[in-house]
Order: structure tokens, then sequence, then C-alpha cells
């Protein structure tokens, strides 16, 4: 027997899609689910469900047919004692031996890649093929989802470069992809800011604009990320104020995941002995 129990009806959760019912320790029913939101990947809702005529109705039914639709705000699930509301972890001040939970390396990852150390991550700068034209198959990008609509990451870096044509950077990262970064060059580091539409062609190029020279190692960069998944990125030799650059970037889905953020540092030089980023912390704040 078939029967559609849940659809998206007037609401704007498309899908829904995939689920599991979940039976509670007080006796409730509710039915776990996800909605595709692009940039945004696949966010989890919480549907109340219950059992009528041997079949679970998920959400609302406003007119009794027995399919419902997901609903926006509804009471929390019965549970003992109180609980603070919480979301996940985003920011991190590296004061850990080991990276956060929130941290997704972009391949299969190597020890040597970073190194939390005395309250900073050191990011190396490891060497990128020859091949590559952009940031797509980069595997030692250190990145995040979206945790929210809107949001402002912010990350304090001080690079530590050895040889010409190392990189570290602020990345927001998918189909499309965009980074501010600071580069050591013959006569010393400059900030700069890259893009690359289609990035996932692999075979596309990105656009490199620099933007200024830098007088030290330290560096403030900075993505706001508004409704729609528009970025903006910005950059502070102070910590204080922010110089913003010109172009609004529109983050894309990956492949099968949403966007995300994150960091990087990247040599163009084989070598055994790389410069590094040494990242004193990563703050994600509400906008």
């Amino acid at each position: 027997e078939r029967k559609v129990v849940l659809d998206q009806g007037k609401t704007n959760v498309n899908g829904p899609h995939q689920g599991a019912w979940i039976d509670s320790e007080s006796g409730e029913d509710w039915f776990i689910h996800f909605q595709d939101r692009n940039a945004y990947g696949r966010v989890v809702h919480l549907q109340p469900m219950k059992w009528v005529n041997d079949w679970p109705v998920i959400g609302n039914d406003k007119d009794g047919d027995g399919k419902g639709e997901p609903v926006a705000v509804f009471k929390k699930p019965f549970v003992t004692g109180r609980y603070q509301v919480q979301t996940p972890v985003e920011s991190d001040e590296f004061n850990d031996q080991y990276l956060g939970l929130q941290w997704q390396w972009q391949a299969n990852p190597k020890t040597f890649w970073a190194f939390p150390y005395a309250g900073s991550l050191n990011l190396f700068a490891i060497t990128m093929p020859d091949s590559i034209r952009n940031y797509w198959m980069v595997p030692n990008l250190l990145l995040q989802k979206f945790p929210a609509e809107e949001f402002m990451a912010t990350a304090k870096i001080i690079f530590n470069a050895r040889l010409e044509g190392e990189r570290a950077g602020l990345i927001i990262s998918g189909q499309d992809i965009a980074y501010l970064s600071v580069e050591k060059k013959a006569d010393g580091n400059y900030i700069s800011y890259s893009s690359c539409r289609n990035a996932a062609d692999k075979t596309i190029a990105e656009t490199l604009t620099d933007l200024e020279k830098l007088n030290g190692p330290e560096i403030y960069l900075r993505v706001k990320v508004a409704r729609g998944g528009v970025c903006e990125f910005s950059y502070s030799k102070d910590g204080r104020s922010y110089q913003p650059i010109a172009d609004k970037h529109i983050a894309k889905e990956g492949k099968w995941i949403g966007a995300k953020v994150g960091l990087f540092c990247t040599g163009k030089l084989k070598t055994n002995d790389p410069g590094y980023a040494d990242v004193d912390w990563f703050r994600i704040e509400k906008i």
C-alpha cells in the first residue's frame, strides 16, 4: 500500500526529503526530514506526527485528508527538565589540541596540513599540483557549513610565509568560489581577492586582483553573508577599520552539499619546509 502523508503543499518547504520517525520516551511521535536550501545545504526540520486509521499524518493536516504540510512553528517535544537554547559550535579560538567538530576538510586529511599549537592553528602552505586551475580541487581547505541565513565570519591571521607564491586566506567554497587572501611575492606580502564562476568545471581559471601591499604579517579577513547567500568580503590591518571589496559574491552549493566557509594555506613551490598561516581565531557572529 502507498499513501502520501506529507508534501510541500502551500508552504515554502520544498521536498520534503528523506526522514525518520521518532518515538519519544514520553509517547509522542515526531518526524525529521530535510529541506534542500541550495547554498545553505540541507536544513533539518522537525514535524509533529500522529496516527490516523493506522497511517502516520505528519505536519499540519488542515483539510483532514490525511496528507499534512510542514509547519514552521510548533510546540516543542515534551522532555523532563529545562534546557537552554543552543546552536552547534561555529567559532573557534583554537585553544584545544584538536580541531572542533564543526570543521571539515575538503578531502581526506593529512596529519601535516594543520597543527593546533599554543592557542592558535598553524595551517601549512601545502603545495598545489600544477594542473589545478582553481580551488575546487584543492584538498586542504578547512571548511564548515553555513550556520545561518545571515552571519559574519572573521579570522585573525599572522602570515609566516617562507617561499614566493605561498598564500593564506578566507574562502567561500562551492561550485562558485571566492576568497580573500594574503600572498608572498618577491617584494613582500600582498592582499588579493579572487573569484571563479563554475569552478566545478575544473578547467576554468580564477580571476585574481591584487589590492594592496601589506607592511606586516598580521591581517584580519572577514566575510558577511546576507540572505540569498550574498557574500561581501573585507579586510583590516588593525582589527578595527575594515576595507570592503566591491564585488558581491553569490554563494552556490557544491555537489550534493551546501556552500561552506573556511580557511586555507597553499604554496606553489615544492619544499619540505613550507611557511604557514598562524590562525589566532575564527569567529562567527550574528548580523
